[in-house]
């Protein structure tokens, strides 16, 4: 069993209405709750980097925000969770500063995380090409790992990213940089970390026996020949994220939490989804109250005295509970081999007050049946990990020296730059931009068909031609990328009413995927539901969890594979 450490995560939610002064109250409140964890013993605070996502998320300079934060506290780390790589949001010379210059002022406390985003309000905000932001995040770690130990910095020329050797200053206090992580939201993108030799920040609210067969994967990769570092250090660890509400009484605190819990999904689901968004007028809560119990996170669904916490099935409760019930939750991550339970407390409507007091909770009735023998459990890790992280740098390319008599040259380095600005259009780019459109427009249509309809109006526009057109356009949305290497039949058998199931195959071969009506003598996977559930699970407008629980939707095969399914097809994720 390893050691595991906890942390607090934020997204400084504000739903709607908003009065004067509520943001810097939030801003306020937050930092007083991360003073009060620093003190109490919670080992690390993260704080994302979103862009227009009004309601979710207010945190568009989480730099500014863990400065403040670096002053009120002694011990904690300050996490970003994570900073925006595509450089159309953040040149990677900037992020550079900022990271080192946090890490000074902070006395070396800062932790790196990255990503990419996947929302349309902020790649279409920014213009970031969905299919380029990928490879955007790998060229910006890489260069800006390098501006961390290389001095002078050597320059960079790539299709993502263009700039003359300079040296980049300051330089982090944490040799060779502070550590790295990024934000994972299934399987791949944990096996991605790995591959990379760094910290997965996991948001997917998986289940502790779930994370577990994540986590073995994870190590089995750090400690074989696949890793190959962004970075000049390896980080391996694994932090997953979940909701936290603490109070003696069950009942309290899930009248206390579960709200918030409930909102951060829904509202997350909003801006990932295809739910239409009016800057600036749409109300996301409003629509949360509206909609909640449609999408799966029905209040009266959680109750109390449950045997066990469930974090996804059960509409995302989470560590919402009494401090044995939370203890007991992170045990089974523990043993599992999670080196991080991260908890959102300030989500939704959740009150100051009421996490104050769920802090202060934590602190004397959870951190302290963690503690013993950690350090000790942590060196024999990393003692373990030693050879194979040796390897694995062994295999990064090295900092580089810029050769002697490089001046700077205004004129020629911008002309460089204007040349370079240009963009590189090739037909590979352009058929993957296409069918990124396709997919987004697929998405789309398929919201408006269901959306604020009855059952029986979404069966009846669903017949037989669209059956074709929907589950060839499937076929035709693959993204092998995101499909982890899979092969084989997944079967869909839509119901309507008490009439025979209508059954559809998408076989997966070769990197390619082919619709046909009929079903798989051997299918991977099996997907049963009325006509109208899928649909609306598929437009973003119901929760499969929610209907999981209901007996709504089942499911026979390879379990795991049902939350790539919609990525998989063309679907978006959070990060």
């Amino acid at each position: 069993m390893g050691a595991i450490r906890f942390s607090l995560f934020y997204e400084h939610q504000l739903p709607r209405p908003w009065d004067h002064g509520e943001e810097a109250r939030l801003y306020q409140d937050a930092l007083d709750q991360i003073e009060i964890a620093d003190r109490i013993g919670f080992d690390y605070v993260w704080e994302v980097e979103h862009h227009f996502l009004e309601e979710y998320s207010h945190s568009s300079a989480p730099e500014v925000f863990l400065a403040a934060a670096s002053q009120r506290t002694k011990r904690i780390r300050l996490g970003h969770g994570i900073v925006q790589l595509p450089p159309e949001v953040n040149h990677p010379a900037r992020v550079a500063e900022r990271i080192a210059t946090l890490d000074l002022v902070s006395g070396g406390r800062v932790d790196f995380g990255t990503g990419e985003s996947s929302s349309s309000a902020e790649l279409g905000g920014f213009g970031v090409r969905r299919t380029a932001k990928r490879a955007e995040w790998q060229d910006a770690i890489d260069a800006i790992t390098r501006m961390f130990v290389e001095e002078p910095f050597a320059g960079w020329d790539s299709r993502h990213v263009q700039m003359p050797p300079r040296n980049v200053v300051p330089k982090p206090v944490q040799k060779p940089h502070p550590p790295l992580w990024v934000a994972c939201s299934r399987r791949e993108t944990i096996e991605f970390a790995a591959r990379n030799g760094i910290g997965a920040l996991s948001f997917s609210f998986v289940e502790p026996e779930d994370a577990g067969r994540w986590v073995q994967e994870y190590y089995r990769i750090i400690e074989s020949d696949e890793c190959v570092p962004a970075g000049f250090a390896v980080n391996p660890n694994v932090c997953v994220v979940l909701p936290m509400m603490l109070h003696e009484d069950e009942a309290t605190a899930i009248d206390r939490g579960i709200d918030g819990a409930h909102f951060f999904g829904f509202a997350l689901a909003h801006y990932y989804g295809t739910t239409p968004h009016d800057p600036g007028r749409t109300s996301v809560w409003d629509e949360f109250q509206e909609h909640r119990a449609a999408r799966g996170f029905d209040r009266d669904q959680i109750i109390a005295n449950a045997e066990a916490l469930n974090v996804n099935i059960g509409s995302l409760r989470g560590a919402v509970g009494t401090p044995e019930q939370v203890v007991d939750l992170i045990r089974r991550y523990e043993a599992v081999g999670v080196d991080q339970v991260s908890f959102v407390v300030q989500a939704g409507p959740n009150r100051h007050e009421h996490i104050c007091e769920a802090l202060e909770l934590f602190g004397e009735q959870v951190l302290p049946r963690f503690a013993e023998g950690r350090e000790e459990r942590e060196a024999a890790k990393a003692a373990r990990l030693a050879p194979a992280i040796e390897a694995a740098l062994a295999r990064r390319a090295p900092a580089r020296e810029l050769p002697a008599g490089y001046r700077i040259d205004e004129e020629a380095e911008t002309a460089r730059a204007r040349r370079r600005r240009r963009p590189r259009v090739t037909p590979a780019s352009v058929r993957a931009e296409l069918r990124a459109a396709g997919r987004r427009r697929v998405q789309q249509g398929f919201y408006r068909l269901v959306h604020g309809r009855s059952d029986a109006q979404v069966e009846r526009r669903f017949g037989a031609r669209a059956q074709r057109v929907f589950f060839g356009g499937m076929a035709r949305a693959f993204d092998p990328a995101v499909a982890g290497g899979f092969e084989g039949d997944l079967e869909f058998r839509l119901t309507r009413g008490d009439g025979p199931a209508t059954v559809w195959t998408i076989r997966i071969r070769d990197g390619r995927a082919r619709a046909r009506e009929g079903g798989a003598g051997a299918p991977a996977l099996t997907l049963t539901a009325a006509t109208a559930d899928f649909l609306r699970v598929l437009a973003g407008d119901a929760n499969p969890a929610s209907l999981l629980m209901d007996g709504r939707l089942r499911l026979r095969g390879d379990i795991e594979l049902a939350p790539r399914i919609s990525e998989m097809f063309g679907g978006p994720s959070p990060y």
